[in-house]
């Protein structure tokens, strides 16, 4: 046997593993219903109401599950539930991502111009040369027949995208392997919990150990770094590279220094991009399942931009293929549950929330709940059409967060996503081949188990 190792950097592993950490506990998830965690919560909401105290250890851990309470913690006492950091650092570093209250506003409005709707004309050529490039790639595997893991696929998609349209610069790292190392770091199960692992490789067995954590770590650490020195292909005067250039030069902006810049490049490249990698994934699982849902984007594609590049003004007109977006995103949030923490003494739903507690806003719960949606579990996109929408309750629907804190990025990952599955079915059918339903992992974000598997072929 072979035993792969490297020297561990302190700090890398810490957080996300570690046995006190709130993510750690709720992988324990996975021991109730092995292949749908969420289903444990579920069943515990049905049982127990909408505000479902836990002890997990030393930890009192509050999991919330009504569109009510959801406002409470996001809107209406914003300020007295501050976000869960623990374990998100070492990928996000000191990004607004782990930031609260005055310095996180401070250091999302400079970045903020990025993502107005306004800029998004600007970025589609960018996405539409990332998806062409993914094409081209698809075309290759459409020949040889090979089987693909679509997570994999769509992750180096968006993060192709994002480089471009708002970097200006192309991918200076092969996005296969960061992918990989992060999403080391992201399954708790790869460090602290399990001491040694024993996976199979091309060499044989080997332990993977928390040393293998750090390697990863560290790989990812010089991602950002590599962008920014990476040569520009146009030089646009406006991008949000050059927001956030602009914010490390402004003396009235102390906080915003040369590492801050290299922070919130890692949130883009991770989070932005695994969430809608996610969700684009989860989207052509559902357009395999239902070939039906796969014509009707390709018919809708065809009536709206026909043989041309696809502008703003036609993703307004792409509905049904927005809804078949925003209908993944119901039934597979990529945020299952918002993390806070209590920092005054409250009340929610009639139970009291203790300064210290872990509020858990259970997204996935709403989104699956039979309160809210007719036949939940049916995979619907005309829930998100025209009169059905106008009718939906707020804060049933939450799947990048709400509020002030709502994802910097959601509206853009929307138009990266929508168009992208346009152009790919357009050319392509994707063709599901994994096991039957997928499994779920309940990390950070909602995964498929083991990845999703698929085969594409080329339409003649």
């Amino acid at each position: 046997m072979s035993v792969t190792t490297v020297t561990a950097e302190p700090g890398h592993t810490e957080g996300l593993g570690d046995e006190s950490s709130i993510w750690f506990k709720l992988s324990a998830l996975q021991r109730g219903n092995e292949h749908n965690p969420m289903q444990t919560l579920m069943q515990l909401a049905d049982r127990y109401g909408g505000v479902i105290p836990v002890n997990m250890g030393n930890q009192r851990v509050v999991f919330v599950t009504e569109p009510d309470h959801f406002k409470r913690v996001l809107v209406t006492k914003v300020d007295d539930y501050v976000k869960y950091f623990d374990g998100l650092k070492p990928i996000f570093g000191k990004s607004m991502i782990t930031h609260d209250g005055a310095l996180w506003q401070k250091i999302r409005m400079p970045q903020q111009p990025a993502f107005h709707p306004d800029m998004f004309a600007e970025y589609i050529p960018y996405f539409l040369t990332a998806i062409r490039a993914k094409m081209d790639l698809w075309a290759g595997l459409a020949k040889s027949g090979e089987s693909f893991e679509m997570v994999e696929q769509t992750w180096t998609l968006a993060a192709d995208m994002i480089c471009k349209a708002l970097f200006d610069r192309d991918m200076p790292f092969n996005p296969h392997v960061v992918f990989k190392c992060v999403k080391t770091y992201t399954d708790v199960m790869n460090h602290k919990a399990v001491r040694l692992k024993m996976v199979h490789g091309d060499g044989g067995e080997f332990e993977l150990t928390e040393d293998d954590t750090a390697k990863a770590m560290a790989i990812w650490a010089g991602v950002p770094p590599d962008v920014m020195a990476a040569d520009p292909n146009e030089g646009r005067e406006r991008t949000l590279l050059t927001m956030i250039e602009a914010a490390v030069a402004d003396p009235a902006i102390p906080e915003f220094d040369r590492q801050q810049a290299i922070d919130e490049i890692k949130q883009y490249l991770w989070a932005g991009t695994e969430t809608t990698a996610l969700t684009l994934a989860w989207a052509l699982y559902e357009a395999s399942k239902n070939p039906e849902i796969a014509d009707r984007i390709r018919r809708e594609g065809e009536q709206v931009y026909g043989d041309r590049d696809p502008t703003a003004a036609d993703y307004g007109a792409l509905a049904y293929t927005r809804a078949v977006i925003q209908e993944t995103m119901r039934i597979y949030p990529p945020i299952w549950g918002l993390i806070r923490v209590a920092t005054k003494d409250d009340e929610i739903g009639g139970k009291p929330i203790k300064v210290g507690d872990r509020v858990v806003l259970f997204a996935y719960g709403t989104h699956h709940s039979a309160k809210y949606w007719e036949d939940p579990e049916a995979f619907k996109p005309e829930r998100f059409m025209g009169e059905a929408a106008k009718k939906r309750k707020p804060y049933t629907y939450i799947p990048l967060g709400g509020g002030k804190r709502s994802c910097i990025g959601g509206a853009m990952s929307q138009v990266e996503n929508t168009l992208a599955i346009s152009i790919l079915l357009r050319r392509f059918r994707p063709e599901y081949v994994g096991v039957e339903p997928p499994g779920i992992n309940a990390t950070v974000t909602l995964t498929p188990k083991g990845g999703l598997q698929f085969k594409v072929h080329e339409l003649g």
